[in-house]
């Protein structure tokens, strides 16, 4: 779970990013695993000097009552960091801060530095919110040198009734920005407006490199689909977008491809034409099951293909690899360079973890018991550690599920490309339509015995239409009959078959509940509930801006929720549990 650190001035009707994640961060490694290697928690940087990462201390175990401690494990955690933040400051999981790269975002205030010398070189992000560490100031630095400019991100505008039309924002100092912002859209020039916002992800250890490559390819059909039923992202620098999801906003942020890669401009320095940026969905299906369905055209360094086959790698892999290699490393640390390859794999490591995509595929680290794994990293943070806690158990369950059913959602890997637009737009939970697989039984029967006719009806269907169909998040999830059975009932039958305990039966229950209604449009996303909360503010003009009186309340609102301080049934439903602890350090009354 990733968290930002925020400041308010109850006074002023003010709120701002704190830029000490790193002494935080200190205090919070010393307090913790430096002490006590089995502390709870695991605490790491993140990108933004106003951001910190933490995980659970050990994975979590195999049985169904380790669901019930995921929600605690996260509460510990906002409780652990909110004990040492100052007065009025609060620990906040928000995905986006809505007036990031506005003047005065930050805590102190600092003036974004866009002359040569800087690291981003942002009309609107200060380098100082750039964490101190060198990786993420090299990183920054890294991108807009190879890219030669700087990071381009146009986020279409929500028009609304007042927004000026065309909406069109001028930089009279700055040719750079002139040229590279369109009209009716918000223009952003730097990695921290990507990679300054927060997300969820989860990690799965597989029994093996065959089963992590299978739930590799099926998790990955669900990116988009999860990824719209957690948007919570619609504002950037001050303004409604009309995007409901950071994943367009972040991908633009981290695109270091020149012009020739671009196919902007003929190749002659570069080797490659490169479809997309390092930070997108994936390319290509890696377990045999997937290989029919790779239908989008992979570049791949051919040299490391041809060298992995040799080696005696199955060409779905060497691809795969191959694939990641077309990319330079972005940072290296001198000490780094000279290693022994066969017991470090810094090197793989360093190419791997600035290729981000929605699945990760994570070998085992050289001498280290930890196994296959795969990441799941589409998700948007939520408000709440109910609301997160629910996504990280649906998710969990569905692999649980994938593996025992030996279900099959795999569809053309292009629709899957499809469908991460169609889950960025505003509303997509409800607006938009997915292609998803009709018959996801053909490994076995066991959900067909378990859920009745709803799942032989959509068999009957698959055998007369095409594999896939175009379906709302709402059939997905929760079914509709002759059309699709929908996960959570297939959830439920796996539930119903397995030994739970009354408690973490009850836990799960809920969690799934909140991502059905979600799902079904009774409960709001965080995005449509924060756009509804910004429409109905008194200072709101209808002109697609956020002020800082306006960001405040919003922000305050997030945090009295999160702190379970005030109900909120548009969002949690309205028996959703009150009070365990109060982990906040803001006067509430306000």
């Amino acid at each position: 779970v990733e968290y930002m650190l925020v400041s308010f001035d109850h006074e002023n009707k003010r709120v701002q990013l704190v830029l000490s994640g790193e002494e935080v961060l200190e205090t919070l490694q010393e307090k913790g695993e430096r002490t006590n290697p089995n502390h709870p928690t695991l605490w790491r940087p993140e990108y933004g000097s106003y951001m910190i990462e933490g995980t659970p201390g050990q994975p979590y175990g195999g049985t169904m009552s380790e669901f019930n401690t995921v929600e605690d494990n996260m509460r510990q955690r906002r409780k652990e960091a909110t004990s040492l933040l100052k007065e009025n400051q609060a620990l906040c999981t928000i995905t986006s801060f809505p007036r990031l790269g506005c003047p005065g975002f930050t805590l102190p205030e600092f003036k974004p530095n866009p002359v040569e010398g800087g690291a981003s070189r942002s009309l609107f992000f200060p380098d100082e919110a750039i964490n101190k560490h060198p990786r993420f100031s090299t990183l920054t630095r890294n991108i807009r040198h190879r890219r030669g400019e700087k990071v381009v991100i146009n986020a279409p505008i929500f028009k609304d009734k007042n927004t000026p039309s065309p909406f069109i924002e001028k930089f009279p100092e700055d040719d750079e920005a002139a040229k590279a912002s369109k009209p009716d859209h918000i223009y952003m020039d730097a990695m921290g407006f990507g990679m300054g916002n927060c997300c969820l992800q989860v990690t799965f250890q597989a029994c093996s490199i065959s089963e992590a490559r299978y739930l590799y390819d099926q998790l990955a059909t669900i990116c988009p689909i999860v990824m719209a039923l957690s948007a919570a992202s619609p504002f950037y620098r001050g303004y409604v977008s009309d995007v409901d999801c950071r994943w367009g906003v972040i991908s633009a942020s981290v695109d270091d491809r020149t012009r020739e890669e671009r196919g902007l401009e003929p190749l002659k320095n570069n080797n490659y034409r490169i479809s997309k940026s390092r930070y997108d969905s994936i390319d290509s299906y890696l377990s045999e099951c997937g290989e029919k369905y790779n239908d989008i055209d992979l570049t791949i360094d051919k040299e490391i293909y041809e060298q992995l086959l040799q080696e005696g790698i199955d060409h779905l892999l060497a691809q795969h690899v191959a694939h990641l290699f077309i990319r330079d490393p972005l940072t290296l640390f001198e000490e780094k360079i000279h290693l022994d390859d066969a017991n470090e794999s810094d090197h793989f490591e360093n190419i791997q973890s600035t290729n981000w995509q929605t699945m990760r595929f994570k070998p085992p680290p050289p001498n280290s018991d930890i196994g296959w794994r795969v990441e799941f990293r589409p998700m948007e943070v939520q408000l709440t550690d109910f609301e997160n806690s629910a996504y990280v158990v649906f998710v969990v369950l569905l692999t649980r599920v994938i593996l025992s059913y030996k279900l099959d959602f795999l569809i053309p890997l292009s629709k899957v490309r499809e469908n991460m637009k169609v889950a960025q737009k505003r509303d997509a939970v409800l607006q938009g339509m997915f292609y998803f697989r009709k018959d996801i039984c053909k490994g076995g029967n066991a959900v067909v015995d378990g859920c009745g006719k709803a799942q032989q009806s959509a068999e009957l269907a698959a055998e007369e239409h095409e594999e896939y169909a175009l379906m709302s998040i709402d059939t997905i999830i929760n079914g509709k009959e002759g059309v699709f059975p929908g996960l959570i009932p297939i959830l439920n039958c796996y539930l119903e078959n397995m030994e739970v305990d009354v408690d973490t039966r009850c836990s799960i229950l809920n969690y799934l509940k909140l991502i059905k209604k979600r799902a079904s449009g009774e409960l709001m996303t965080v995005a449509k509930w924060m756009r509804e909360f910004i429409a109905n503010h008194p200072d709101y003009k209808q002109d697609s801006v956020i002020t800082d009186q306006i960001n405040y309340s919003l922000i305050l609102k997030c945090n009295q929720i999160a702190n379970e301080l005030c109900e909120c049934p548009e969002l949690l439903g309205p028996a959703f549990r009150r009070v365990r602890y109060s982990g906040s350090k803001t006067d509430s009354s306000n």
